[in-house]
């Protein structure tokens, strides 16, 4: 079956994703020196896009450079866009570098910001088992106090070792731990265990990024009067949780049912604050 393709924005023009090019001297290719967000599309609605733009305009703040339109006009555009694919269910990636520039580390004589929205399809899903992970901890280590941790920055790598890492040893998901020792957060997202009825984090810093589907669920937890709590922990204390699920923006929220090799029971708790997650997703 023949697929068409999918038209991509790119600094202000809507053109075929075949026709979508970036210079290979571009900052964001050669250094990784840029942002992105990736924002869950649900019934035609990009969710939380506000809350996404808000951060990666205060990342380009912190990396030193401004965007070529405001989050304003972004928002403006990533609308039309998901309109002229006629995607109701989709992921929405925003992808912003500091564009091209002379070789070398310095930003100094790159001007040129490339912002770019593409749309992907939104990975199967099957309602009879719905998806739920294996998780191992990772031998990758991250910086425990870190200015970058706080933004998505294109600069990924320690993120790809780890899920390759996990792969490898035949699990779905990462667990990454910071330079002291401490749970921060999964390769693709933040991590939550339950414990004596108190839904748990990370608290952010500590090599934690402050992500858009954990804050909801913190939302979605004071809305139901469930009790949280942010606090620091050792790998080998979150084995004591009972129930452990993963936030990020693409599947929402996923349930652990491995962690290193043991097994995770399930949580009611987890399938409340899930449900309760579907609703706002399809409701806002």
């Amino acid at each position: 079956m023949n697929v068409s393709p999918k038209q991509v924005y790119l600094n202000g023009r809507f053109v075929s994703e075949t026709e979508a090019v970036v210079s290979v001297f571009d900052r964001g290719f050669l250094l990784g020196d840029g942002l992105f967000e990736t924002v869950r599309v649900a019934s035609g609605r990009p969710f939380r896009l506000a809350q996404h733009l808000e951060r990666m305009t205060r990342g380009a703040e912190f990396l030193r450079f401004t965007p070529p339109c405001t989050a304003r006009e972004m928002q403006k555009a990533a609308e039309e866009l998901i309109t002229r694919n006629a995607l109701s269910e989709a992921v929405l990636r925003v992808t912003l570098t500091r564009g091209s520039g002379p070789r070398g580390y310095s930003p100094r004589d790159a001007h040129d910001p490339v912002l770019v929205m593409s749309l992907h399809d939104l990975p199967p899903s099957d309602p009879v088992e719905p998806l739920q992970w294996s998780l191992v901890t990772s031998s990758v280590r991250i910086p425990s106090s870190d200015g970058l941790s706080g933004f998505k920055t294109t600069s990924k790598i320690w993120n790809v070792m780890a899920r390759a890492e996990a792969e490898a040893r035949g699990a779905d998901e990462a667990l990454l731990i910071n330079s002291n020792g401490e749970v921060a957060e999964t390769a693709s997202g933040n991590i939550f265990w339950i414990y004596r009825d108190k839904i748990c984090t990370v608290p952010t810093g500590r090599g934690v990024l402050p992500g858009i589907t954990r804050a909801v669920v913190l939302e979605i937890c004071q809305n139901l009067g469930l009790e949280t709590n942010k606090r620091v922990i050792k790998p080998e204390h979150l084995r004591h949780g009972e129930g452990l699920f993963v936030t990020q923006s693409t599947f929402g929220i996923v349930p652990i049912v491995a962690f290193d090799g043991e097994p995770v029971a399930p949580c009611p708790l987890v399938d409340q604050i899930a449900n309760a997650y579907e609703e706002m997703l399809r409701r806002e």
